[in-house]
């Protein structure tokens, strides 16, 4: 046996178990041990049981106590200002005081949000890189080839707002309520012109759902970005659009757009005084930009379940809800069981409307 007699040594030893039985041995040196044979101590070692797995099967062993030991970020895929990085900047705000570690937000924008979203769900499922989503991840996986499944290799944690779409005219236009613009588009088919964010836009898919359930006929007008929609809206050279409450809030305060409805099941705290689509008799016409929060694929179950429960909490606050009907939204919440079913829903809705708009996938 091979002895150390010069000097005299200390081992620590742990056993690390994934697929196969590893040995590794920390050894440091000291002056007050006996003389050990490194043979036999590794036959010991060997010869004790294997510690138990976790509950969970996943290579990553970490418990909802334990998490986080560092800073999360959160990826959000739009621009500074748009209404997920806003929100996204919220919920870090107030993680980072729960969580005890600083919750980050960082901007990846570009080509309606693939970038930033494949960066996320590419990212270690260890729950130290998270993503904002909104419905544009439906609509752009009904209108686009994507490098990812859009089910499949996604965790959904929890949905966070909902904001209604609203129908928006011109006020120039001879209508005040939905009964009387299906009307006139009949009496004129294909000669009123919608205006959207863009071809495949949700605005977009969003006008051609209506156009369907009401039987009516419109002229598209896309545009590259809401703001320029809105402004031609406004000034009268498109008839309306159909876009996110929150986009066209302010000019309908304002009187230079007029809201007909919200297609939402009820009505909205941010315009009580307009009724909702069902109310004027379209039942099955329900169209909102949710927003909500998510991770890679694989992201362990007690992970998800803290992430959940501590943004619950955040929406429970009389401040967020202040904060979210200001902007035209209201929370969400729920399980992430049900964040994924609104997803799978919104996906095979919106590539439904892109087929009968006749929409290909680029």
């Amino acid at each position: 046996m091979l002895h150390w007699n010069t000097r005299r040594i200390r081992a620590q030893w742990r056993i690390v178990t994934h697929r196969r039985r590893s040995l590794l041995v920390n050894l440091w040196y000291t002056d007050r041990c006996p003389p050990l044979s490194l043979r036999k101590f590794a036959g010991d070692v060997l010869r004790r049981p294997t510690p138990p797995q976790q509950p969970w099967s996943h290579p990553f062993h970490f418990s909802a106590q334990q998490y986080p030991a560092k800073p999360v970020k959160i990826i959000v895929a739009f621009p500074p200002g748009a209404v997920t990085d806003t929100t996204g900047r919220l919920i870090a705000t107030r993680l980072t005081a729960v969580l005890g570690q600083p919750v980050i937000v960082e901007n990846k924008p570009g080509a309606a949000g693939v970038i930033g979203t494949e960066a996320a769900l590419k990212a270690p499922p260890d729950g130290y890189t998270l993503t904002m989503i909104s419905s544009t991840y439906a609509t752009v996986a009904a209108v686009s080839r994507l490098s990812f499944d859009p089910i499949g290799d996604i965790t959904p944690i929890i949905q966070i707002s909902q904001e209604p779409y609203v129908v928006a005219a011109t006020p120039s236009l001879p209508v005040k309520n939905v009964q009387e613009l299906i009307a006139l588009a009949k009496a004129n088919p294909g000669k009123l012109n919608f205006a959207s964010a863009g071809q495949g836009a949700p605005s977009h898919l969003a006008a051609e759902l209506f156009a369907t359930r009401t039987g009516i006929r419109m002229n598209h007008v896309p545009y590259k970005g809401g703001g320029q929609a809105v402004a031609d809206t406004i000034a009268g050279h498109t008839d309306l659009q159909v876009s996110p409450l929150g986009t066209v809030l302010s000019h309908v305060r304002a009187g230079k757009l007029r809201a007909i409805a919200v297609a939402s099941r009820h009505r909205s705290a941010a315009v009580p005084d307009v009724p909702t689509v069902a109310e004027s008799g379209l039942a099955d016409y329900e169209v909102v930009l949710w927003v909500g929060l998510a991770g890679p694929k694989g992201l362990p179950r007690p992970i998800v379940e803290r992430i959940n429960t501590e943004v619950t909490m955040v929406l429970k606050l009389r401040e967020t809800g202040e904060w979210l009907q200001a902007g035209g939204r209201s929370s969400a919440g729920g399980t992430p069981e049900q964040f994924v079913a609104t997803i799978k829903k919104e996906i095979e809705l919106w590539r439904e409307v892109a087929r009968e708009a006749g929409l290909q996938p680029e």
